[in-house]
């Protein structure tokens, strides 16, 4: 059975060279899958793939398209939050019977996504992400994935619904008409390149906003910048902090980050590809 992805950059674009690799390797390995990557990846719009307009109907076109199974975010970047409102209004049935596959600032169309019910949102590795060390075993586990192989999930999900999410983009989401329900869901996140003040300070924010949660569950949090002064606590010791203050359960590590080894988490209760 043929599986049909389509990869869409809602924020900054994929390098034609870096999205060849991924087209290489599936070809090579992964014959039921016809996977393509729409031109507006290749657009250029200051920091994004095109402008608002184009990465809109981009995103609308592969979603609404029913010859498509799986519509794969192949890049992050800021910029989903742009095009999310008008994204959801636009969706037809369709969308509804897709997978939608990504992480870090794509967390703002996988939230609104599952706010409203449209389709499967999972957290996992970007299509861009095979420029990372180990990228090609991130390509492999996606594309294993959305063609319904028995792919591992992320090793500590339960019977309980979870989510993931990069902090800043949840903290962004927050108080949003984006925003899921995410009441007794265990709640999974991880940070890149932001001081340890400012993982603090997105903690202050998240956990203010999400009493009710089953708990929290820490990633990897990685190239923290150098300030000028130590901040004095590490990131878990932050996690644990806010978690306790605001009632929050912390339930431990994770196995996601901004890194090749970043674990599929499906939004929701967890179900392998197959169902299982």
């Amino acid at each position: 059975m043929t599986t049909r992805i389509t990869c869409v950059c809602p924020g900054k674009p994929i390098l034609r060279e870096r999205a060849d690799m991924v087209l290489a390797l599936a070809r090579a390995e992964f014959p039921q899958v016809e996977l393509s990557f729409h031109p507006q990846c290749f657009l250029e719009h200051g920091h994004f793939a095109g402008d608002d307009d184009a990465r809109l109907a981009a995103f609308v076109e592969t979603a609404n398209d029913p010859a498509v199974d799986a519509v794969w975010f192949a890049m992050g970047g800021y910029g989903s939050n742009r095009i999310a409102a008008p994204a959801i209004a636009a969706l037809g049935d369709a969308a509804h019977g897709k997978t939608y596959l990504g992480y870090s600032d794509a967390g703002t169309l996988l939230g609104a996504l599952y706010r409203h019910g449209i389709g499967t949102p999972v957290h996992g590795p970007l299509a861009g992400d095979v420029r990372r060390e180990g990228g090609d075993e991130a390509v492999r586990r996606v594309l294993g994935y959305l063609s319904r192989q028995d792919v591992p999930l992320e090793a500590g999900l339960d019977d309980r619904p979870a989510v993931a999410f990069n902090l800043m983009t949840l903290a962004m989401l927050v108080g949003t008409d984006l925003m899921p329900d995410l009441t007794g869901h265990v709640v999974l996140v991880e940070e890149v390149a932001e001081h340890l003040y400012a993982v603090d300070r997105l903690f202050f924010h998240i956990c203010e906003n999400l009493r009710g949660v089953a708990g929290i569950r820490l990633g990897r949090v990685s190239d923290v910048p150098e300030n000028d002064r130590p901040f004095g606590m590490t990131e878990e010791e932050i996690a644990r902090y806010w978690c306790e203050r605001t009632g929050i359960p912390y339930l431990g590590r994770a196995d996601i980050g901004h890194d090749a080894a970043n674990a599929i988490v499906p939004f929701g209760v967890a179900r392998s590809a197959s169902g299982a």
